[in-house]
């Protein structure tokens, strides 16, 4: 793997895309004992055009995925550690903290996001069409889903459309793919599961174009190890609205 300082970045010659080295995937987790050995096999087993480092951040796990993700650290493989759990926007900050890579791409831990998604996810960023990717689970191949995760899904998009003027399909897609240098500006607080709306809501508030790519999902139930409720679901809606019109 190439030698990459942090924050390095070549200049790009005029009219040319950035010439980005080093992808970073950033995967926060939390009690996924049962998943994260089958997460990181899939993420090793990716081909892609550009350097690759994982920052795994252990946000306070309790079941042991602490144990397992001591046994997955190696030269590609970073582990962060929370001493207790603080969520995820607080996990993804944590991440990008510790980043080296001018690309970011945040992939959760609990299978419903496949790696082999990656290439076509970065794609957009390494031809320089777009700075910001989102990889949609309504655009692409799916396993059918429960009425009510769908409508709660669609809601939040829909509410995001309307509120900031922009057709989107998929604001709580996990899978989020972005230029370094756009990330870091949009200044995340969120610690919970609002860092996705709150992400999306900055954005488009900057009139930063978001690039959809179909992306493959297969979703879990609640009993399955689900994570987002309905109060989460109340909290997305909430923070679309408090951005959409609070003063810069």
């Amino acid at each position: 793997m190439a030698d990459v300082s942090p924050h390095a970045r070549p200049e790009p010659s005029p009219g040319a895309a950035p010439r980005y080295r080093l992808l970073t995937v950033i995967v926060p987790v939390y009690n996924e004992r049962n998943t994260v050995t089958e997460i990181v096999r899939r993420m090793r087993q990716v081909e892609l055009p550009i350097d690759l480092e994982i920052l795994v951040v252990d946000d306070g796990s309790t079941d042991g995925t602490d144990r397992v993700l001591a046994a997955l650290e190696d030269s590609t493989v970073r582990v962060l550690r929370h001493a207790d759990n603080r969520g995820k926007g607080a996990a993804v900050r944590t991440g990008l903290a510790s980043a080296r890579g001018d690309i970011v791409l945040i992939q959760d831990a609990d299978l419903e996001y496949d790696p082999a998604d990656w290439p076509r996810l970065v794609a957009p960023i390494l031809n320089g069409r777009t700075k910001v990717v989102y990889g949609s689970r309504y655009r692409g191949e799916r396993e059918t889903v429960s009425i009510r995760h769908w409508v709660a899904d669609r809601t939040l998009s829909i509410a995001a459309s309307l509120l900031y003027n922009t057709a989107i399909s998929d604001i709580e897609t996990c899978f989020k793919v972005f230029d370094r240098a756009v990330l870091e500006a949009l200044d995340i607080t969120s610690n919970g599961f609002d860092i996705e709306p709150e992400i999306t809501a900055k954005l488009l508030k900057s009139r930063q174009k978001i690039y959809e790519v179909p992306v493959s999902y297969t979703g879990r139930r609640q009993e399955e190890g689900r994570k987002f409720t309905w109060q989460d679901q109340l909290s997305a809606m909430s923070t679309l609205v408090r951005l959409r019109f609070r003063r810069r």
